[in-house]
């Protein structure tokens, strides 16, 4: 299970899917006159997720229904001597339906939502001078699109950092990050630990409609990663508005083995009347088919499908052709799209998906999501079998 000492290391800010981190300094508040009036002014959360997924996969599994809920309360003290406290509990608890795999074996296809109670977050922050945070302990860190560090929220058992991250937004339009994590608590409740893994991000937003971040991740004893990220949005007019992304990154094998892999992602879109529609290509690449482009620390669920099928690259790498669309013109948020997987190497056919979320939000607190995913197996050397997953999730927030 995670960690819960709390000398815990740490995580950094980060404005989730289009930009790197949260806005340092953005959230201002009072200065507390004592630590017992920063603590008695404490700010506290409450959520509740409840989320029903059921899995059948053709690769000899039994059916699996997991029936979880996860209850989370949060705790930010007020700011003393430019210093503020956040503590964070999770709870996940099967409710009624639990035959399902959680990842430690048994008959049923994996559900990775195991029941767990942990300390989720507990981190100091100091708004340093020359806008700048400096930022202890055990936290959530999503850089950019979470592809490479992300916090795989979508999962009841949220993957947090322990690091010192100093994030600093001194020069215009732009932010720098640095981090040290010492420790990566995963969604099954393991550790990634015994080194330290360097993240370095810089983002800037001078142009209009361009967001601009070059980054290296250095993850001693499994890959050093540095690349180039574009991506933003183009007004045309009232109605019309151009959706781009251009993505490039290197990465090579920290570790005894000598593997180098390369990444890219382009994708174009067009909102038209409440429409949305993308058209998107990624590539995993392949070192001569003896290794894939990995993101072991990345929100993986959110790429190449949600069945999950390459949450770890083929060691043949992975070519991902994809067309999503998106509205809200029937009220709630609907999205669908296709994905046609094959290999970078050796012209193997892996399959195809189709996905599909209906989200809703019913009011303030309270929003459901239905969503389906499934998978059609590609060729046999693929080794991917049919799978068909389907999930309902209602949340409160308090």
């Amino acid at each position: 299970m995670k960690k819960t000492n709390l000398s815990l290391s740490i995580s950094i800010l980060a404005l989730g899917l289009s930009s790197p981190f949260s806005a340092v300094g953005a959230e201002t508040s009072t200065e507390a006159q004592s630590i017992a009036d920063a603590i008695t002014n404490a700010q506290t959360n409450l959520s509740l997720r409840y989320r029903y997924e059921y899995v059948d996969a053709d690769d000899g599994s039994r059916e699996a229904k997991a029936s979880t809920l996860k209850t989370r309360l949060t705790f930010k003290t007020q700011s003393y001597h430019k210093t503020t406290a956040t503590l964070e509990f999770d709870n996940n608890s099967v409710i009624v339906e639990d035959t399902y795999n959680d990842g430690t074996g048994g008959e049923e296809a994996v559900v990775k939502d195991p029941t767990y109670t942990e300390i989720n977050q507990a981190y100091l922050d100091y708004s340093a001078p020359e806008n700048t945070l400096i930022r202890y302990g055990r936290q959530r860190v999503l850089l950019d699109n979470q592809r490479f560090v992300g916090g795989v929220g979508w999962r009841q058992n949220e993957q947090t950092y322990d690091a010192l991250a100093i994030v600093n937004s001194s020069l215009p339009d732009t932010t720098l990050l640095f981090a040290n994590v010492y420790n990566v608590n995963t969604i099954t409740g393991g550790n990634i630990d015994g080194n330290d893994h360097q993240l370095y991000n810089i983002n800037n937003k001078s142009i209009k409609g361009l967001s601009l971040s070059a980054y290296f991740y250095d993850l001693k004893d499994i890959s050093d990663t540095y690349g180039l990220r574009a991506d933003g949005k183009l007004e045309i007019n009232d109605d019309m508005t151009v959706i781009y992304t251009a993505e490039f990154a290197e990465q090579s094998t920290d570790n005894a083995a000598d593997y180098e892999t390369s990444y890219m992602n382009l994708e174009g879109g067009l909102s038209v009347a409440n429409i949305t529609a993308k058209l998107g290509y990624e590539l995993l690449g392949s070192d001569d088919g003896a290794a894939g482009f990995s993101t072991p620390l990345g929100t993986n669920h959110k790429f190449n499908g949600w069945a999950d099928k390459f949450l770890k690259t083929p060691e043949k790498g992975l070519e991902d052709k994809y067309l999503s669309l998106s509205s809200k013109m029937l009220g709630p948020k609907v999205s669908l799209s296709y994905h046609q997987f094959d290999s970078d190497e050796g012209s193997v056919d892996f399959g195809s998906e189709i996905d599909i979320a209906v989200t809703q939000k019913f009011t303030k607190n309270y929003s459901g999501t239905f969503k389906l995913a499934d998978f059609s197996q590609g060729d046999s050397e693929g080794g991917k079998a049919d799978t068909s997953k389907v999930w309902l999730q209602f949340v409160a927030q308090f």
